[in-house]
């Protein structure tokens, strides 16, 4: 009689493994106001809208996921080439504007700008951002191997060339240890910077590695795409140890923007697969889901989760923006 209970019990206990990593997605896409905008990064609002920058329209754009409808807000910088974005706790939107070298601020609520100069002539191409602790805004420079600094205080802007020739510096994060992290595109490593003093420490990947985009995760782990070979991999930032994962897609598959939610689902794309996908992680169970992206995507460059639990998504090659519903 124990030996059947507990059969019956492994059998339960099997169907719940199952089920957590079980989750229903609808994705709704909605085309951007200007055509070939490129839309290149999303990030969520405090008031839950979904920002994005046109990179090839010169413009920042707001959707209001209640009503559908888009506000669009032209840069007063011609051919900025708007890259990365985030919304700071008051609702501004801080940018890279990535063909004309420097970090820019949105009012919303005014439509001014202020801008932020690189402080070298060498570091050209701001390219992703990211919030501190503090409230500073670090930063990479692709093609000009920069991290850099954006002091909230005083706006001085300082710049740390990457130890690396040709890194290429991309996704950056500020880690549960409070050190900013950042993909090194060009090169299997991942930079590891000293909030105060821009100091680099750089963590060397699998040999083929090339992480583009980077996420933090409830479990206290890094997580980042391994846009090369076809992988998610997981930094531990307490020890070092990298662990890794190939993605459904397999080895073509080209994992680019990733994000996790608050109940520790790792989410990306795969931008190599027709059409691109949207894969869900489960660390907990090692297993994953993945759905058609409807219009095909057209490269999902970044995407970014909402505190409820959704994605937002920038499809560059289709002009849309997407919203995907995550039932669990």
């Amino acid at each position: 009689m124990l030996k059947r209970f507990a059969a019956i019990a492994t059998v339960f206990a099997c169907c719940a493994f199952w089920l957590a990593a079980d989750l229903n997605v609808s994705i709704r896409e909605y085309d951007v106001p200007t055509p070939k905008s490129r839309p290149h990064d999303p990030a969520v609002a405090p008031d839950g809208a979904l920002w994005y920058t046109g990179q090839m329209a010169n413009k920042l754009g707001r959707l209001d996921p209640k009503t559908g409808t888009f506000k669009e807000f032209p840069l007063k910088t011609p051919d900025s080439g708007p890259h990365g974005l985030v919304a700071d706790k008051d609702g501004n939107i801080w940018f890279t504007a990535n063909f004309k070298a420097y970090i820019g601020e949105l009012d919303p609520r005014t439509g001014d700008i202020t801008q932020f100069p690189m402080p070298d002539p060498r570091v050209q191409d701001p390219h992703s951002l990211t919030f501190d602790r503090d409230g500073n805004i670090f930063f990479t420079t692709e093609q000009s191997n920069f991290v850099g600094k954006l002091d909230a205080k005083t706006g001085k802007v300082s710049v740390k060339e990457v130890p690396t020739a040709h890194a290429e510096p991309y996704g950056i994060i500020v880690g549960p240890d409070g050190f900013v992290y950042f993909c090194e595109f060009g090169t299997n490593k991942i930079g590891k910077i000293d909030a105060a003093t821009l100091a680099i420490l750089e963590i060397t990947l699998p040999d083929g590695a090339r992480p583009r985009r980077i996420t933090n995760n409830p479990d206290g782990f890094i997580y980042y795409s391994d846009y090369e070979r076809g992988y998610i991999g997981r930094l531990d930032p307490r020890s070092g140890k990298i662990e890794e994962w190939p993605s459904p897609g397999g080895r073509n598959s080209e994992p680019y923007g990733i994000t996790s939610t608050a109940d520790g689902i790792v989410w990306y794309s795969e931008s190599g697969v027709k059409p691109n996908t949207v894969v869900a992680f489960d660390p907990k169970t090692k297993t994953f889901q993945h759905w058609p992206i409807p219009s095909g995507g057209g490269v999902v460059r970044n995407m970014v989760a909402t505190p409820d639990g959704k994605l937002y998504l920038a499809c560059s090659g289709v002009n849309k923006v997407a919203i995907v519903q995550v039932n669990r």
